[in-house]
């Protein structure tokens, strides 16, 4: 009998959904003076002195099986971190370093959902979150963001109203990935009351905290809950230290689960080598003018970008607070994916569709800025041609 793929693969597994932005990319990569916009990182190399401390460390001798919750001196380089930018005293026990903020929420879904249960998450979203459930065997339930001439706004009794006695947990992401919208602390504290009158777990996926245009970081769910909370924050080296291909993330968890996360790691990945997290700790302890002038950079790209494409008359978009996305859409736009292809043609520029983020984000695009600014200011001005004249 001939072997077919399907053959005694869990239905999570078969039926896992490809990248929305995937077919895009693939359908303009290569394509010459293609201004790409699609994906969620920075055009910034790792600074050296990261690479270097890695590289060090390497050539040290730092190759063999190393702490499963992260070596000590990240750990304590990771406390610091937080106490001198949210003011929070932690113990080096309150951390477990893992593969990428992916592995993070990974574990966070296998700590706290399985088969039958349901995570309550805002979108338009990152879909990897949504996906991950799903591959657990929970089910990710959507709660859509409005957007309006305020912006980006969440509907706080839409989402307690989402609630089920499957709900295990609910999932944040502020500042957004693809919209920017940033929790305000008072939302925030909405928030962790529906999750305590429901003991619900909270993830919490700060990653753009830092990318934040109206003060030196944004709101934080660490200012609005206390040790009695059941809360777990997920995070990542990638875009604050430009870092996405070095796959190296961290958690912060309550301390007492610090050996059940611990475990999780020993039957996922092992362990983060010894040599990244040198270059990790590297980050930490000397990147902050790094992360500085990357914030300012994208800053000074949101402005362009905005003001581009407010001129043409003909789009809607909300001004982002933090991170660093555009999500905006053009009148008369429906299909998100066929749009981005012509625009690939006509435009030469990158985007993704906003139907990779969810059904609530069909007719948008999502445009990343934190790139050169003649380069943001080219694609900006490419794109508004195509708008006018479309």
């Amino acid at each position: 009998m001939a072997f077919r793929q399907s053959d005694h693969l869990r239905d999570e597994a078969r039926h896992a959904p490809e990248s929305g932005i995937t077919a895009v990319i693939g359908h303009g990569r290569g394509r010459a003076g293609l201004i790409p916009l699609w994906v969620g990182e920075g055009d910034l190399a790792t600074p050296a002195f990261i690479c270097d401390a890695a590289v060090d460390s390497l050539r040290g001798g730092d190759t063999f099986y190393t702490w499963q919750r992260g070596i000590p001196e990240l750990r304590v380089a990771l406390a610091a971190y937080y106490r001198r930018h949210f003011g929070a005293e932690f113990s080096d026990q309150e951390f477990i370093v893992t593969g990428g903020g992916m592995h993070a929420i990974l574990m966070a879904l296998q700590a706290v959902a399985g088969h039958g249960d349901e995570v309550v998450y805002i979108s338009p979203a990152w879909p990897n979150f949504a996906a991950a459930a799903e591959i657990a065997g929970a089910r990710a339930v959507p709660v859509e963001l409005d957007l309006s001439d305020n912006g980006w706004t969440l509907d706080l009794a839409r989402l307690e109203a989402a609630i089920t006695p499957r709900t295990r947990a609910i999932f944040v992401n502020s500042p957004s990935n693809p919209t920017g919208w940033t929790a305000s602390r008072t939302t925030l504290e909405h928030l962790r009351d529906i999750a305590r009158r429901n003991r619900l777990w909270l993830i919490a996926d700060e990653i753009y905290s830092r990318f934040h245009y109206g003060g030196a970081r944004a709101p934080s769910f660490l200012d609005v809950t206390g040790t009695d909370d059941r809360i777990l924050f997920v995070n990542s080296f990638s875009k604050n230290w430009a870092m996405t291909g070095w796959r190296i993330g961290w958690m912060r968890i309550p301390p007492q689960l610090q050996q059940v996360f611990e475990n999780l790691v020993q039957y996922s990945n092992s362990g983060v080598p010894h040599f990244l997290q040198r270059g990790a700790v590297a980050a930490l302890e000397q990147g902050d003018a790094f992360v500085g002038e990357q914030v300012e950079r994208a800053h000074s790209a949101r402005d362009r970008v905005c003001r581009a494409l407010m001129a043409t008359g003909r789009v809607r978009l909300a001004v982002p607070e933090g991170a660093f996305y555009l999500f905006f859409g053009i009148d008369g736009v429906t299909d998100s994916h066929r749009a981005a292809l012509d625009i690939i043609d006509e435009a030469n520029v990158g985007l993704a569709p906003g139907v990779a983020f969810g059904a609530g984000g069909e007719g948008l695009f999502r445009l990343c800025f934190h790139r050169r600014l003649d380069h943001v200011e080219e694609a900006a001005a490419r794109l508004a041609d195509w708008i006018v004249k479309r």
